[in-house]
Formats: structure tokens, sequence, C-alpha cells
């Protein structure tokens, strides 16, 4: 099958159509360079160490029997997905809405230049003014109207399905935002940090979703985390 096969349908917004049973939403491995800001415009591989989190990250979604595993179609949504989806044995299809952010100018810049323009940026949206964004870059109402449609373009593909959905770091910060009871734009710091193979587990909620788990790093993960920790380093999060 090629790839082209495996990209999903033509967008939805409908919500009240059947669902994935359990959704869980996963931001990517580690990139080679994570210490700069990458973007949609940024298509980078993942580094040595994002492959051992991915393949570490095998044994956690196995146990949760997942029926099928989408991604973004970046090289490092991919290169995440792919190993998982080969391990268990189930389809990796693509979402190509659900990319990373535009971020215009600050692609490939290191965080200690870009940092103060991501803050302001985050301080605009907590404060409710959702339109803003830096010239070049996406503001969270565009991110939303992008990304919202692609989850439930995937959620309506599987009805009834498990479905790990891998992308971007901004991306599932904006989709909890957006798809959750109780939390909006205000939430952005407070519902916590969105660090490599962090997972929220979504389950239906009426016309939105629930977590049962938000922004979790598989232990597996974690101890690899641990036995390569670069002390010092600040890594890009969202």
């Amino acid at each position: 099958m090629s790839e082209a096969d495996r990209t999903l349908p033509v967008p939805s917004q409908t919500t009240d159509r059947p669902r994935a049973s359990v959704v869980w939403l996963v931001r990517h491995a580690e990139t080679a360079a994570p210490t700069m800001f990458h973007g949609a415009e940024s298509d980078i591989e993942l580094g040595e160490h994002g492959h051992r989190q991915a393949s570490a990250a095998i044994e956690w979604f196995a146990a949760l029997k997942p029926t099928a595993i989408v991604s973004s179609e970046m090289l490092r949504a991919k290169q995440t997905a792919a190993p998982i989806a080969s391990a268990l044995g189930v389809p990796h299809l693509f979402e190509p809405h659900l990319h990373e952010r535009r971020v215009g100018p600050l692609t490939r810049k290191p965080r200690a230049e870009a940092d103060h323009i991501w803050d302001e940026t985050t301080r605009h949206w907590v404060s409710g003014n959702t339109a803003y964004s830096f010239p070049g870059m996406e503001s969270f109402d565009e991110l939303r109207d992008r990304t919202l449609p692609a989850f439930n373009r995937v959620v309506s593909a599987h009805p009834g399905g498990r479905v790990v959905i891998v992308c971007h770091g901004v991306v599932c910060k904006v989709l909890l935002l957006s798809l959750l009871r109780g939390y909006g734009p205000a939430n952005w710091n407070t519902i916590g940090r969105v660090v490599n193979l962090a997972v929220s587990e979504l389950v239906p909620d009426d016309d939105l979703w629930a977590a049962r788990q938000i922004l979790v790093v598989p232990p597996q993960v974690a101890a690899v985390n641990a036995a390569f920790e670069e002390v010092g380093v600040k890594k890009t999060e969202a």
C-alpha cells in the first residue's frame, strides 16, 4: 500500500457520527535537533535518541491494543509511528492536516533566539487573544480551525476503534484545549508540558472528549530518557 492510499478522506467536522472509542494523542519522539524550533517548515527526522524513545514505547502501546495508528505526514511523526504500527501489526495511516504549527521566521532558530517570541504568543493566548500570532506564524484560532476537522476525520473513520494519533507538540495542546470539557486557551500553562512522546488518553464525552490521562510519558520511555539524560540542555516543548 502506498502512502497516498493510507491518507484519510476529506475532513468532516461532524461530531454526532460514530467515533473511535478511545484515542491516544501523542507527540512525536525527539528530533535530530531538539534545541531548535522547527515547525511545519522543517521536515526534520528523528535523532538517535528519538529512535530509542519510539522503540521503547512499543511495549507500552502493545498493552493498549490499538486498532490503528495515524500520524501526520511529517518525518518525525512518521518515524515515531511506523515502528509501533509495524511491531503491533496494525495499519499506519496518515492525516496531513495534523502537521506542526507554521512558525515562519522561527524555523530552525535556537530556543535562545526565539523563546521570547513564543512566550509573548502564549501570553496573548492565555489572556484570550487567540487570534494573535507573530507575522508568518499560525495563531491558536488558525491551528484549531485546521486541526479539529482533521481530528474529527480520524475518529469518524474508526467507529468503535482504538486509535493512536501521533502528531506534534503545539498541535496536541491546541487539540486538548479545544476538545476537553472545562478546558480552553486560558489553561495553556496549567494543563502541563508536551514533551516528546507525551500521551493523552481521550474517550468520548457527549459532543466533546474526556481525558483519562493527560500528557503522561510511558514508563519505558521515561527510563530511556533517564539513561541518556543531558543535564542543562533545554529542549523544545509546548
